[in-house]
């Protein structure tokens, strides 16, 4: 959990991806149909998955995550 943590406020939807255990291509779809296991964000044709969502739905406090 602390590299997660270490990743910071956001990441790229690849390693948030390997973090939660799925592939790259099936991460690429869930995003597009909006189906992704935590919220992202859409920065022009690059996605950001908020960290903090990630280890909170992994059930690690989020308010120890960016501690």
């Amino acid at each position: 959990m602390e590299a997660v943590r270490d990743l910071g406020l956001t990441t790229d939807i690849e390693t948030a991806a390997s973090i939660l255990g799925i592939g790259r291509s099936k991460a690429y779809m869930l995003a597009k149909e909006g189906d992704f296991p935590v919220r992202i964000i859409r920065v022009g044709r690059s996605y950001l998955v908020p960290v903090p969502a990630i280890l909170e739905l992994l059930g690690v406090p989020v308010s120890h995550a960016c501690s």
